[in-house]
């Protein structure tokens, strides 16, 4: 076997390793299937970034008879390939923060809960109510009640050479 097909094995095999672990996590009955509305985190937890019309045609891709689960023999291959092709990279930091600094208008270094809410739930893809509870609790600082976006650029972005 030549070197560069033992290499590719191995980036092969070390993919596979990452997606059986993130999937693994949200599979409570450890019977390779996970609720379908998980695969969104478990793709996110591979630094993928995808839309959500780009996450909603995956999950078609993968998604048996429209029955709410999804398992790992139809997940596998696909997320293989997405992260392969690097189909859904991370935003880089630069942007992000630039992003921030756009919807903190007076240069205040944080946004409150309410601001982020309207921007998250009325602007591009908007996120439902849950997802932004769960966002808040995540993400605002507990004292201040505040989200410190500079605080935040490291854990929303994925070092590309990990």
């Amino acid at each position: 076997m030549a070197e560069s097909d033992k290499s590719a094995e191995a980036a092969v095999s070390d993919v596979h390793k990452k997606i059986k672990a993130a999937f693994e996590a949200f599979d409570s009955d450890c019977n390779h299937t996970v609720d379908v509305r998980e695969i969104g985190t478990i793709i996110y937890s591979l630094g993928c970034f995808p839309t959500q019309a780009d996450l909603h045609d995956l999950i078609a891709e993968v998604e048996q008879d429209d029955s709410a689960y999804i398992h790992l023999d139809r997940f596998l291959p696909a997320m293989t390939k997405v992260l392969l092709e690097n189909r859904f990279p991370p935003i880089p930091e630069d942007l992000l923060l630039q992003a921030f600094k756009v919807l903190d208008n007076t240069n205040k270094g944080y946004l409150e809960p309410e601001e982020l809410t309207k921007y998250m739930t009325e602007e591009g893809d908007p996120f439902s109510q849950e997802e932004i509870d769960e966002m808040l609790t995540a993400l605002a600082d507990h004292e201040k009640n505040f989200i410190y976006y500079k605080d935040l650029i490291s854990q929303l972005t994925i070092d590309p050479d990990m």
